[in-house]
């Protein structure tokens, strides 16, 4: 096993932790940036130090389709070909499942998609998913699971869940690095509590260096989401890591903390950088919004990013709708707001006052005290008090799913 995890810090069920990578020694909670093609987009490996980024997610699919895992190989792996000493996740190309599903035909045998490149057909069984994850290098990768969304009922998450467990033993046998590459394995089983109990025990029979909690985001209601979360971290062994995928929203991931989860990843930070959207402790800010045009106030007035103290939202908001730098600018905003947050909730653990460290979180992005009720009842469960910054229950208008969404009003 090429990982150590320690420990460092608790509160109830949250954690703060020391996860040791053959590349980099990391800090949880973590959160993870999306970069698909082995890049994030519009910023340097440079940057991404900077500003404290410590694991990088890639994309087996893509990467296996261009440059090709081969060629990534015979360059010395994915760090070297892309300059970057820290960490690297790498998914299965499971996810591809749900997200290209048109182009995907599922058996036992493996996952056969339609190239998006030149539209022949491209087998990706369990075995050929490790050998390109072995091929790219990275410290952690992940089991080509049986992926189906949350949103699906019936026999399908049944049928999806037991497959994962008979591809997990295959991913196992076809891995040839355990010594530097770490195998995590998928929780599966949507939203049937009996299903990912079953999953959970027979990974956890499997003593798999980690394990990530998959299936999620994918439209479900948040009431839903937050209650498999807790069951899965509640049965995952407390000495390895537990990875939420595809969670990138900053109020989930506090509540998902407070859960005990560790690892986050999502291209919600990037993604949303793109189309002008900005991550402030009070929500978003969208600086393509008129109201920017004349107004002289960094993004973030508390935020100590490059972007924030250089530029203005007058600015920014001249670059967005035209220039490519305007979504550079924001996604270095939006990933040093993740970083920030990361350290924050680690640092809160370690010492002491995370409850006061989730209050003030709280404050912040709903100033009103009207705390959707789906954060109340998760935090009620780990054991987080928040009562001085909610209000009475009785005015909580069970308001958006995704709150973290809400605008600000400046």
């Amino acid at each position: 096993m090429a990982l150590r995890f320690e420990i460092l810090g608790r509160f109830n069920r949250a954690r703060a932790a020391q996860l040791i990578l053959p590349h980099y020694e990391c800090q949880t909670p973590l959160f993870m940036p999306v970069g698909t093609q082995g890049t994030i987009k519009g910023l340097t490996t440079h940057q991404l130090e900077d500003i404290g980024c410590q694991i990088i997610l890639g994309n087996t699919y893509h990467l296996a389709l261009r440059p090709t895992s081969e060629l990534i190989d015979e360059l010395g792996g994915l760090h070297k070909f892309m300059n970057w000493p820290r960490a690297l996740l790498t998914d299965s190309g499971g996810f591809q499942m749900v997200s290209l599903l048109h182009l995907a035909d599922i058996t036992e045998k493996g996952v056969t998609f339609q190239s998006p490149v030149d539209g022949k057909p491209m087998l990706l069984t369990p075995e050929e998913s490790i050998q390109i994850q072995n091929r790219i290098g990275a410290d952690i990768i992940m089991a080509l699971d049986d992926v189906v969304k949350t949103t699906i009922t019936g026999p399908r998450i049944e049928e999806a869940m037991y497959r994962t467990l008979r591809w997990i033993d295959r991913c196992i046998a076809a891995h040839k690095r355990p010594h530097e590459q770490n195998l995590f394995g998928i929780v599966q089983g949507g939203l049937d509590p009996v299903l990912r109990d079953i999953c959970v025990r027979g990974l956890v029979e499997r003593n798999l260096p980690g394990y990530a909690i998959g299936g999620l985001a994918g439209g479900e209601d948040k009431d839903s989401f937050w209650r498999v979360v807790a069951q899965c971290t509640a049965a995952l062994p407390e000495h390895k890591p537990r990875y939420v995928m595809g969670v990138g929203y900053p109020l989930d991931i506090v509540v998902c903390s407070a859960l005990g989860a560790d690892m986050y990843d999502c291209v919600y930070p990037t993604r949303t950088a793109r189309f002008g959207t900005a991550l402030v402790p009070e929500g978003v800010l969208k600086l393509k919004h008129k109201a920017m045009e004349d107004d002289m106030r960094p993004i973030d007035p508390t935020c100590d990013c490059m972007v924030c103290k250089t530029y203005t939202r007058a600015y920014i908001h001249c670059l967005v709708t035209k220039d490519a730098m305007g979504s550079q600018l924001l996604s270095y905003h939006n990933l040093y707001y993740m970083m920030k947050l990361s350290r924050d909730l680690h640092s809160s653990i370690v010492e002491g006052r995370f409850p006061e460290f989730v209050c003030q979180f709280l404050q912040k992005m709903f100033p009103q005290g009207d705390v959707p009720e789906w954060v109340c009842n998760a935090l009620e469960v780990a054991g987080i008090d928040i009562s001085s910054c909610c209000a009475p229950f009785s005015s909580i208008s069970n308001k958006v799913e995704d709150t973290q969404n809400q605008e600000v009003k400046q």
